[in-house]
């Protein structure tokens, strides 16, 4: 059964995230864009988890789904923005716990900075978790994510207690400052993480700066699954990355085999960002606008050309450091993977507009309304189809994003990458006309 899972996520009681984040919100967003389970973020904070009890019954084994007076009729679409009685979401969008740890603490004479997601199949699992930390003085009310401070080969023992059947991956795993492999506070090897239970970590998550291309060239990551979630903090951001997999069943214990068990055959491939468009692909400085190449960055001796501090070392240049094969080695039997940039981003560009605008907002509607869900859409929906329902110009955006045409500067220092589908010369040939762009000879 071809399941699309996002499993990394948060609720609106994490730091920097939409108020708007409310499990109606999320399973109506979900069925917009294609995902059949997703996780519930946040577990370990009171209120959320108040709220998942509140709001969402069991389902298949490990899953949950919303309580029917909150769901709505086949027929029953609506906007999934601000969900209302006649706007509520169908019953085909499935729950899982989940959770992202933030461990802070000290080993080998320098702190450490990890980002963890937990996976449980129960709520006895997920109480348990959060009732060891809270027993080791942990402050889970402070918010959707906490910071531990604890060492992560403790935390994956406490998650491991609650239930063997749990999982823990290591978050975003390239990210500079919170993550195992980060340029700043990480460490070179799972083994190096977690010492004895290393085997107990079955994937990690390879992140918004990267893609499984660039993790292919570590031969030490052969034996893990490599997994791709959204980390959305906000609803339009769900599925920005997401797990396509073949299950016998949608269940936990379906979803946790493909890891424990590495059945590659059933991982089909991993949606993913195109990695250059993360924010923090590249090296460089924000704060004065320097972007470099992991070259350029060795032949700045690691300095900002502009004000001579240390840049931040971002995702390129942290694979090549620990990379032991060379660009473009892909291990056999390795899951596939296919990029893409949000719906919305596509239309945008190929209106010429911004992501806010009037009309981007109403063709995306008018696309999803009649074509499919956004996944659907960008990746299998026929070009004419498509066409059909929005301008050439947004087909034509489609058909290069599949097929990688298209050009990205590369996002540094926490800042986004942007994506470009036409060129500047191509958009001087596009002529408005009846609230469309058409294509004109130029193009």
């Amino acid at each position: 059964m071809k399941t699309v899972l996002d499993l990394h996520i948060h609720s609106r009681f994490s730091r920097a995230c939409s108020k708007d984040l409310t499990l109606p919100t999320i399973a109506k967003w979900c069925e917009r864009k294609g995902i059949d389970v997703v996780g519930t973020g946040d577990f370990t904070h009171p209120a959320w988890r108040a709220e998942i009890e509140r709001d969402l019954e069991p389902a298949e084994p490990g899953l949950f789904r919303l309580k029917s007076s909150l769901r709505g009729s086949e027929n029953d679409r609506g906007n999934p923005v601000g969900i209302a009685s006649s706007s509520r979401p169908r019953d085909d969008v499935r729950f899982m716990l989940t959770t992202e740890l933030s461990c802070i603490y000290k080993r080998g004479g320098k702190v450490r900075r990890v980002h963890h997601c937990v996976f449980v199949p129960s709520h006895a699992a997920a109480d348990a978790i959060t009732s060891n930390l809270e027993k080791r003085g942990c402050n889970v009310k402070s918010d959707g994510r906490p910071i531990l401070g604890l060492d992560s080969e403790e935390l994956l023992k406490i998650v491991l207690d609650a239930d063997p059947s749990s999982l823990m991956v290591p978050a975003h795993a390239w990210t500079p400052w919170f993550a195992i492999f980060g340029s700043q506070s990480g460490f070179d090897s799972i083994e190096e993480c977690f010492g004895d239970l290393a085997p107990e970590i079955h994937a990690i998550e390879t992140g918004l700066s990267s893609d499984p291309s660039m993790n292919w060239r570590l031969s030490a990551l052969d034996r893990v699954m490599l997994l791709s979630n959204s980390d959305a903090h906000s609803a339009p951001n769900l599925g920005r990355e997401a797990n396509v997999m073949d299950l016998p069943e949608r269940s936990y214990p379906a979803f946790a085999d493909v890891l424990r068990k590495h059945q590659r055959e059933r991982f089909l491939y991993t949606i993913e960002f195109f990695p250059e468009e993360g924010k923090y692909h590249y090296d460089g400085h924000r704060v004065c606008g320097v972007r470099l190449t992991p070259a350029e960055t060795k032949k700045n001796h690691g300095l900002c050309p502009s004000c001579k501090k240390s840049v931040t070392v971002g995702v390129m240049h942290r694979v090549d450091a620990l990379a032991d094969r060379p660009d473009g080695f892909r291990p056999p039997g390795a899951p596939d993977y296919r990029r893409l940039v949000p719906l919305m981003e596509v239309v945008a560009d190929a209106l010429g507009k911004t992501k806010a605008a009037k009309l981007v907002g109403e063709m995306t509607e008018h696309l999803v309304e009649k074509v499919g869900s956004e996944f659907h859409i960008l990746l299998d929906a026929p070009i004419k189809e498509i066409e059909a329902h929005s301008s050439p110009e947004v087909a034509e955006a489609i058909r290069r994003m599949r097929e990688g045409k298209i050009t990205v500067l590369p996002g540094y220092d926490g800042e986004y990458g942007t994506v470009q589908i036409f060129t500047d010369e191509e958009r001087k040939g596009m002529k408005p006309r009846q609230n469309k762009l058409v294509w004109s000879p130029r193009l």
